[in-house]
């Protein structure tokens, strides 16, 4: 970004007054501080910078600006500097740049695509034939694969004619004659055997690889897992269909990393940079799931309207009443935050539901016996200085004591079980969020909370 800074000015002037000199002023500089450059620039001038970059430049500088502006700039360059640019992009950020583009614009750019550049159109449409989340709306057509067949001298002299136009050479994959995918070549291998050498003699096999369709979060846990660099993506059958790298795994991990942290918040995922979503819909998003938590909440001032009689008779009670149902939400929040991380670290799976619920019973116990202690003393201390909970205020305190005891461990219980109920009916754990589990505790919390005291008070205050 500082950088950015201190060229930007000098680079948009030299753009505008002597446009062939700037190619070799950003031979120096990585596309990542001119796209930020071009992020604070206009419009007209973002277009007058990148007309002027190189074509394969521009290209990556383009495909590192968010969606919105990509089809704002994409409308002001025209069909044929689109289709151009468009041409330069390794195959998924092609796929995904034209996925974005209003029908104006990339309807005209992707037919001027398909006359300029076929293949390029081709690999457009196959990749945008997957679903959206899926492996195979997120791999690359850019990759080296050679036949088993070859000699790895023949095998070398292929790889070289396709390297330049590769997003990726440093997994070569194996096919057989069908194009099915049986191994995988390193560039070590590739040096330290004998030319005359088959590659089905060096290669390794059994190569890990994913389905086209599998969810792009189990792929990012995949590459991370099993610390790879690419990942091959194949059809039904096996044939080799494209491969997943490194930096588009990122993205998926940026992508799931916000969209479970706005659903933990209790909201529905954004699926805009949050200064650029439309407010209407920013609130729509927002005001379900706040709608959703108030009817919850409406369930907490009908419990307190069934134990009006009891605060009635016992007004000290409604003291404690928000101590007593925020200590419980906390600590369900508490664990199902840990419960939903633990998720999707891979570190527990369905089977290990019971094995959490008596760690979280166990933790839920001891958590409460503290916050119940602390409750207890503070009401016993307080009552030395002030006479504030008459002269019941032993019972008071022992009613706070279990509690607190009883809510937080129901609360620990309810956030740890929540996050495997909602992934046993298929939907996201993080929609487990910290507000819907307060909600919940709150209700049974009050109830925990009032029949308690029933019983401890009972022949004295109530």
């Amino acid at each position: 970004m500082q950088l950015a800074r201190l060229i930007g000015p000098d680079l948009l002037a030299l753009a505008e007054e002597n446009p062939a000199e700037v190619a070799e002023l950003v031979d120096e500089i990585h596309p990542e501080d001119v796209a930020q450059i071009v992020a604070e620039l206009e419009d007209e001038q973002a277009r007058s910078l990148l007309t002027a970059l190189p074509t394969d430049y521009a290209a990556q500088v383009l495909a590192r600006l968010d969606e919105e502006r990509q089809g704002r700039l994409a409308e002001l360059l025209g069909a044929r500097s689109v289709a151009a640019i468009a041409t330069e992009m390794p195959a998924d950020d092609r796929a995904d740049f034209f996925s974005v583009l209003p029908d104006s614009v990339g309807d005209p750019a992707f037919e001027e695509l398909e006359r300029v550049a076929p293949q390029a159109a081709e690999e457009v449409e196959e990749i945008q034939s997957f679903p959206e989340k899926s492996a195979g709306r997120w791999m690359t057509t850019d990759y080296i694969a050679v036949d088993s067949t070859l000699r790895l001298g023949v095998a070398i002299e292929e790889i070289r004619a396709k390297a330049a136009d590769a997003e990726t050479v440093e997994t070569i994959y194996v096919t057989d004659q069908p194009g099915h995918l049986i191994g995988t070549l390193s560039l070590r291998q590739l040096l330290l055997s004998k030319p005359n050498e088959l590659v089905s003699e060096v290669m390794h096999g059994n190569p890990i690889s994913v389905p086209s369709d599998m969810d792009q979060e189990e792929v990012a846990k995949l590459i991370a897992n099993y610390d790879l660099h690419t990942l091959p993506v194949v059809d039904q059958q096996g044939s080799l269909l494209g491969v997943i790298t490194s930096d588009d795994v990122l993205d998926v991990i940026r992508e799931e990393t916000a969209e479970d942290m706005e659903k933990m918040g209790g909201m529905e995922a954004l699926d805009a940079p949050y200064l650029k979503i439309a407010f209407g819909r920013m609130v729509k998003k927002r005001a379900s799931w706040l709608a959703a938590l108030f009817l919850g909440e409406m369930l907490t001032a009908t419990a307190m309207a069934y134990f009006e009689d009891e605060i009635a008779r016992a007004v000290v009670l409604a003291m404690f009443v928000p101590l007593i149902i925020s200590s419980g939400g906390n600590s369900g929040s508490q664990a199902s935050t840990l419960v939903i991380r633990a998720m999707a670290l891979d570190e527990v799976k369905l089977k290990d539901v019971w094995r959490v619920v008596r760690r979280e019973l166990a933790a839920g116990l001891v958590l409460g016996t503290v916050l119940g202690t602390i409750g207890f003393f503070r009401i016993v201390v307080w009552q030395t200085f002030s006479p504030l909970y008459g002269k019941h205020y032993m019972l008071v305190a022992i009613t706070v004591f279990g509690s607190l005891v009883g809510v937080v461990t129901f609360g620990t219980l309810a956030g740890a079980f929540l996050p495997f109920t909602l992934r046993k009916l298929g939907f996201d754990p993080a929609s487990a969020s910290a507000p819907f589990v307060a909600t919940l505790v709150d209700v049974t919390g009050l109830v925990i909370y009032f029949t308690m005291a029933s019983i401890v008070l009972h022949g004295t205050l109530l």
